[in-house]
């Protein structure tokens, strides 16, 4: 793992990642939610680490992710960022922390940068959200933009549905793409949308977008940890990849943990400790106690 480290490149930061699309590079985003997820993820090359509100569904067990509150935000950023010693931390704002008016989402963001060690904050919505996110930027907070399908808008919008398939609709992307640019946005976020609206919106800004079921045009791409890995018991969404059943290896691993404890093959006397020999044990208790 050690030699992997150390031929990575350089730490990535607000402006590597804004520069990587006119250097043609692609970004590699996973969500990371803890210490031991965070380190798996930078050892194996990810660009950005997001501490995503979906681990009110992967972590939690929740249906959505509406109920995943700032205080768990903050404390799951902590682990990732003491794991983070290359990858880009970027805290998910939780819902109701930025929506209530700019003083509460400009502190709200904060406490998840100085408290939660992430360097940049990831907001939902479009156009509308262009001013917190020019006042968030000239205050030194770096955010990531996120369009289409926002999974905190799933009842306003009737459920997990793709986005965009109406001209309207399309145009409408656009301009939020382009708005949240303007106001200062690093990189996009761009989900559930078809493969034709993502290429168009990715040509039009010169900000990276990222796809998550935006098809293959996106200047980079990011999945859950939990889905990819095997290791999330929900519905799958159509775009997810999986790159291994680790759940399943999982579950045998500590099934045939339990038949050896049962069994009695676990542990076994090359697994325990033993007395030291009468001789040892009277020549170590004389050099502790001074004893003959």
């Amino acid at each position: 793992m050690s030699k992997m480290r150390q031929t990575l490149p350089q730490a990535i930061t607000v402006p590597v990642v804004r520069a990587r699309k006119a250097a043609g590079e692609r970004v590699v985003m996973l969500t990371a939610y803890d210490y031991p997820s965070a380190r798996i993820a930078e050892d194996s090359g990810a660009d950005v680490l997001l501490v995503g509100d979906s681990l009110g569904m992967v972590i939690q067990g929740r249906s959505d992710t509406l109920g995943v509150t700032l205080e768990q935000m903050v404390y799951h950023c902590t682990m990732v960022a003491r794991a983070a010693k290359r990858a880009l931390v970027v805290a998910d704002m939780p819902f109701l922390t930025y929506q209530a008016g700019p003083r509460d989402a400009l502190i709200n963001c904060g406490r998840c940068l100085k408290e939660g060690g992430a360097q940049a904050v990831k907001i939902e919505g479009g156009a509308r959200r262009a001013p917190l996110v020019r006042r968030l930027v000239e205050n030194d907070i770096p955010v990531m933009g996120h369009i289409g399908l926002t999974p905190q808008s799933l009842h306003a919008l009737g459920g997990f549905k793709v986005q965009g398939r109406t001209l309207e609709a399309q145009e409408q992307l656009l301009k939020d793409a382009l708005a949240l640019e303007r106001a200062g946005a690093f990189s996009l976020v761009l989900e559930c949308v078809p493969l034709e609206v993502a290429r168009e919106i990715t040509s039009a800004v010169r900000i990276p977008t990222i796809g998550i079921g935006a098809g293959p045009h996106c200047d980079g791409q990011v999945l859950v940890f939990h889905d990819l890995l095997g290791l999330y018991e929900g519905h799958l969404a159509r775009f997810v990849r999986p790159y291994g059943d680790f759940g399943r290896q999982m579950r045998e691993a500590l099934s045939h943990f339990g038949e050896d404890v049962r069994s009695g093959k676990f542990p076994t006397e090359e697994e325990a400790f033993h007395l030291q020999t009468d001789a040892a044990h009277a020549a170590a208790k004389k050099e502790v106690h001074g004893t003959p």
